[in-house]
């Protein structure tokens, strides 16, 4: 369950896996997965500043996005996704609320921004959509435009807390991929910001929602 996510160099999955239910993505991740609790905490610990340079990374329908610049007017907040459709959507979200955001269609392992240019770096529900392979360059992507000193941010599905959460996940795996959600499921996202060369990477608060434990992740480039 997510917003549509790049998978291969030429293909993405759009939102909830078949493009016909990109209508139906904002009210379920609403009603389904706590989204008001768990964006505001992320938001609270990315810790935006005035005049901070800020991409969020999948922004999908861009509910995270106009979250981000409502809160932060003065910081310079970036949208990417790969669906045109979802950014349709979210551009006219944009527009109904005035606010002004930059909204780019791009890949996610294959950003089409400089090095050293964000100073923070938010993604929700990005990653369960990739492979193994495709977490690592996408890893390697946000360090390379992060400022030193900057910060990644990331909600996704993380190790269950237990075993009802376990199989509640199943009804995601079973939509979105076994493969691509496997690394989730064993909690190894942690593991792979550490090999990208990230510090201070912390697994940093756990959600249990109807369909799985969802988990919250920082961490700092040097």
């Amino acid at each position: 369950m997510s917003s549509s996510k790049i998978v291969t160099s030429d293909k993405y999955i759009p939102a909830l896996k078949y493009g016909w239910l990109t209508p139906l993505y904002d009210p379920l991740i609403r009603w389904t997965l706590r989204e008001s609790t768990f964006k505001r905490q992320l938001l609270k610990q990315a810790r935006i500043e005035r005049g901070h340079r800020v991409l969020d990374l999948g922004c999908g329908t861009g509910t995270l996005t106009l979250l981000i610049k409502s809160h932060h007017p003065k910081a310079d907040v970036l949208g990417l996704d790969a669906d045109p459709k979802v950014l349709d959507v979210a551009r006219a979200k944009a527009a109904k609320a005035g606010l002004n955001i930059r909204l780019d269609q791009g890949i996610a392992f294959e950003l089409p921004y400089p090095d050293a240019c964000f100073d923070r770096v938010i993604s929700s529900l990005l990653f369960h959509h990739l492979t193994r392979e495709n977490k690592e360059r996408t890893l390697r992507e946000v360090f390379r435009v992060l400022r030193r000193g900057g910060e990644f941010h990331v909600a996704d599905w993380g190790k269950a807390q237990n075993k009802l959460m376990r199989m509640a996940f199943l009804l995601v795996q079973m939509l979105d991929g076994f493969e691509t959600t496997a690394d989730n499921v064993r909690g190894l996202l942690s593991q792979f910001f550490r090999a990208a060369g990230f510090e201070d990477v912390e697994e940093s608060a756990r959600y249990m929602t109807i369909v799985g434990t969802l988990s919250l992740h920082r961490a700092r480039k040097p």
